[in-house]
Order: C-alpha cells, then structure tokens, then sequence
C-alpha cells in the first residue's frame, strides 16, 4: 500500500498522536478506555430522534434499528477509517457498528433515565484515567489541547492501531520507522520549547 496524502496522511496524523503517547503506561491506559468512551457516546445518541428506521432481520423474527444521530456518528468514524487504512479501517469500521449495534440494544433495555446516568460516570472515570496517564506517567498535556477534531477523531482508529502494532501488523514497509522519526523530531521540538520557556521563567 503506497503512502496516502493530505487528510488521510496516516503516517502524519499517528505520529502526531504518537507525540502525545510515548509512555507505555499512557498507551495501555488509552488503549483500555477510548473505545468505551466512544460506545458510551454512542449510547447517548441512541436516544436522538430517528431519520428513519432500518429493517433488519434475524433467524427468528424482524427488528429495525433506528438510523439516528448514533448511526451518522459511527458511519462517519467508520467511513474516515477506511480511508485511512483499507485493512485496519476495515476492522475499526466493523467495531465502530458493532458499538451502533450494541448501544442500540443496551439503549432500548436500560431507557435514557438510567442511560445518561451511566454514560456520565463511564465518561467521567475513562477521561480521568486518561489524563492521569498523560499528567503522571506521559508528563504532557493530552493532543486535545493543541488538535481538538485529530484527537477526537483519530484515537479509536490509533489505539487500535497500536495494539496490532503488537503483533506486527505494519500498513506499509517503512511506515514505524518513519513514525517513529517524526514522532523523536517532535518531542525533540516540545522538549526545546519547554526549556526555553523554562529559562524565560527564570529571568
């Protein structure tokens, strides 16, 4: 797979993430909470009005799932993935619908009185593990900061990107590499900037 530009500049947008998640504790803690910060929004959004409903049928019966503002935010996600990456986007778009699907279930079963009750304190307990990992162990402040749309949009696509990374998984030859020079040129930047402003507290 040749090197894509622009928008869905893989190598550019992972390294800029990989600038803000170097730490391995970090990593792993982005790992086990962005997508459920992503199924619970989900969850909340199952409860926007419908467009319309979506027939679908199984071995005992019929069911339609509602294409609300759930299914705009999950197609979106899916079809900017596979953008991305035709393989890894693959799989990231199945799970992005397999969240559309499972958050439709749960919200049918749960009803938004206890629904937004719980996507509350799941977002409140996966956002604060993740500002842990960057104030303790990554010591820089989240992409969000400086990159609000790449952040939100890019880190369920990165953290999974990052765990097939542990099993080799590389989109094109030369690509880590390349990353990983973009990512110690950057660091190297926030590093020099951060004793410059240092030394200029200091006078």
């Amino acid at each position: 797979m040749a090197k894509k530009q622009g928008l869905f500049d893989l190598e550019r947008h992972f390294a800029f993430y990989g600038a803000y998640h170097s730490d391995p504790i970090n990593v792993l803690i982005h790992m086990l909470f962005v997508w459920p910060i992503f199924y619970t929004s989900l969850l909340l959004f199952q409860f926007t009005p419908p467009l319309f409903h979506l027939p679908f049928h199984f071995a005992h019966g019929q069911t339609t799932l509602p294409l609300n503002f759930a299914f705009v935010f999950a197609l979106v996600y899916a079809l900017f993935y596979l953008l991305m990456d035709r393989k890894v986007g693959s799989l990231a778009a199945l799970l992005c619908f397999l969240c559309w699907i499972g958050s439709h279930a749960l919200a049918l079963r749960l009803g938004f009185s206890l629904a937004w009750k719980i996507v509350l304190a799941a977002q409140l307990f996966c956002w604060t593990f993740q500002f842990i990992g960057h104030g303790v162990f990554e010591k820089r402040a989240p992409a969000l900061l400086d990159n609000l749309s790449q952040a939100f949009l890019m880190a369920p696509f990165f953290v999974l990107l990052e765990a097939l990374n542990l099993v080799g998984y590389e989109p094109y030859p030369g690509f880590h590499a390349s990353v990983r020079a973009k990512i110690e040129a950057d660091r190297k930047e926030w590093q020099a900037s951060k004793l410059k402003k240092k030394k200029n507290k200091s006078r």
